[in-house]
C-alpha cells in the first residue's frame, strides 16, 4: 500500500541538524521549488551532451557520433542528443544549462560508491552520514524547507535530521508478473485492498527504468512530482531517483529510450507545474560518466567525467558551461575516461545558493563538509 513515511535521524545525525541550520540561511522565504533527479547508473554525458566539435569525437565515438548527424546545436563544440527535445526547447528560451567535463570527487568507478559520495556529498564513499539535500533544508525557511522523495525508499541525499516525506509503494518483493497477477486477483473482491494494491502497483512503476512503457512511466512520475509540488502549502524539494543509465551494451537505441523517458518526464513536471514553473529549479546528475570508447558489445564502461544540467524557469540558461579538456588520448583521464575539469559540488552548491538566496561560501561548506575547498559557481539563477 502507499506509504507517506518521515525519516528523522538520532545520534550523530541529530548533532548535525544542531550545527547545520546555524551555518547559513536563505534571505527569506519564497515560492522556488527544487527538484533534484538522479540517474541511477552512470549517464553517459558524452552521449547526451556531444562534443561535435572536438576534432578527436568522430574517431573516439565511431558509430555513436551518427545520432548527431542532425542534432541540435547547442553551441560551436557541442550538440544535444535529439531524444531531448522539450529539453532542447527550453534551452532555446534560456531555460537549460549544461555543465560538461563535472564530476564529484570520487575516482574509482563503483556504482554504490559513487552514489554515496553523490548523495552524502562526502570526499570519498560512506566518510558522512546524512544527505546533502537534508542538510540543504536547515539552510532554509521552515516554510522552504519542505521535502518529498519519489523512490521506492528513501534515497541517500535526503537522509538526516530534517523531517522528510516519502511517496512511494512499501516494500514489495521482486516477484513475477504472474505472482502479482494472482495477488491483484485476490484483492479484487475487496473494495478498499483492491484500491490500495493498484495504487502500491502504480506507484511501484514510477521509479524504474526511464524507458519502461515506452517512457509513459517516467512522465507519470514528472507529473506526480508536479502535483505534489505545485501547491502552495506542498512540497518545495523533491527528489527523484530513475535508472537504467547503466548501458554496458546496445548503448545507441538503449540511452535513446531512456532520454526520452527523462524529456518526458521534464515535460510533465513543467506543464504540471504551470506558473510555478518560473520559480524552479531542476537539477540532473549521475555518479560519474562512462568510457570515451566504445567496447565491443556496443556499450561504453564505466568512466569518470560526464554531463550534468539544470533546467527550469529560475534557471540562468541557454549555455553550456565546460573548461573542455579534449578527447584526444594525450588528454583522457588514466587514458580512457574524458578528464573533469568542473567540480559536481561547486555546480551543485552553486545552484541551491542562487536559486535560495545563500552565500555560496557557507552553501558549500554546509552541503559538502568533506569536500576540496573549492568555490561554488556562481551566476546559475
Amino acid at each position: 500500500m502507499l506509504d507517506r513515511r518521515s525519516f528523522i535521524g538520532t545520534g550523530a545525525l541529530g548533532l548535525a541538524g544542531v550545527l547545520a541550520p546555524r551555518m547559513a540561511f536563505a534571505k527569506a522565504a519564497t515560492d522556488r521549488r527544487f527538484v533534484f533527479i538522479i540517474q541511477r547508473g552512470a549517464a553517459d554525458g558524452l552521449h547526451i551532451v556531444a562534443p561535435v566539435g572536438d576534432p578527436a569525437y568522430a574517431a573516439a565515438r565511431g558509430a555513436f557520433a551518427e545520432d548527431f548527424a542532425t542534432a541540435p546545436k547547442l553551441d560551436a563544440t557541442f550538440a544535444l542528443h535529439p531524444a531531448l527535445g522539450a529539453v532542447n526547447r527550453l534551452y532555446g528560451q534560456k531555460q537549460a544549462l549544461f555543465a560538461h567535463a563535472i564530476a564529484s570527487p570520487y575516482r574509482d568507478r563503483s556504482h554504490f560508491d559513487g552514489q554515496n559520495v553523490l548523495e552524502t556529498g562526502g570526499a570519498s564513499a560512506y566518510q558522512v552520514r546524512d544527505g546533502w539535500l537534508n542538510r540543504m533544508l536547515g539552510l532554509l525557511s521552515p516554510d522552504e524547507a519542505k521535502a518529498i522523495a519519489i523512490s521506492a525508499t528513501m534515497p541517500m541525499a535526503l537522509r538526516g535530521p530534517h523531517e522528510v516525506s516519502s511517496y512511494a509503494s512499501a516494500a514489495l518483493p521482486q516477484a513475477s508478473d504472474d505472482l502479482m497477477q494472482r495477488v491483484s486477483m485476490l484483492y479484487a473482491g475487496d473494495s478498499q485492498l483492491h484500491a490500495l494494491w493498484s495504487d502500491a502497483l502504480a506507484t511501484r512503476s514510477l521509479t524504474g527504468d526511464m524507458a519502461a512503457d515506452n517512457g509513459k512511466n517516467a512522465a507519470a512520475t514528472g507529473a506526480l512530482a508536479a502535483k505534489l509540488l505545485a501547491p502552495a502549502n506542498g512540497a518545495r524539494i523533491a527528489m527523484i531517483e530513475t535508472g537504467g543509465w547503466d548501458t554496458h551494451t546496445g548503448q545507441r537505441g538503449r540511452l535513446a529510450a531512456q532520454l526520452k523517458g527523462l524529456d518526458g518526464m521534464i515535460g510533465a513536471l513543467q506543464s504540471g507545474l504551470g506558473p510555478v514553473w518560473a520559480d524552479t529549479m531542476v537539477l540532473v546528475a549521475t555518479e560519474f560518466g562512462r568510457t570515451v570508447a566504445v567496447n565491443g558489445t556496443g556499450g561504453t564502461d564505466h568512466g569518470t567525467g560526464t554531463a550534468a544540467m539544470l533546467l527550469g524557469g529560475a534557471v540562468k540558461g541557454g549555455r553550456v558551461l565546460a573548461d573542455w579538456p579534449g578527447l584526444a588520448t594525450s588528454a583522457l583521464y588514466e587514458n580512457r575516461d574524458l578528464k573533469p575539469t568542473m567540480q559536481l559540488d561547486a555546480l551543485i552548491a552553486g545552484a541551491t545558493a542562487s536559486h535560495f538566496g545563500i552565500e555560496g561560501d557557507r552553501a558549500m561548506a554546509a552541503l559538502f563538509p568533506g569536500g576540496r575547498g573549492g568555490k561554488a559557481v556562481t551566476g546559475l539563477a
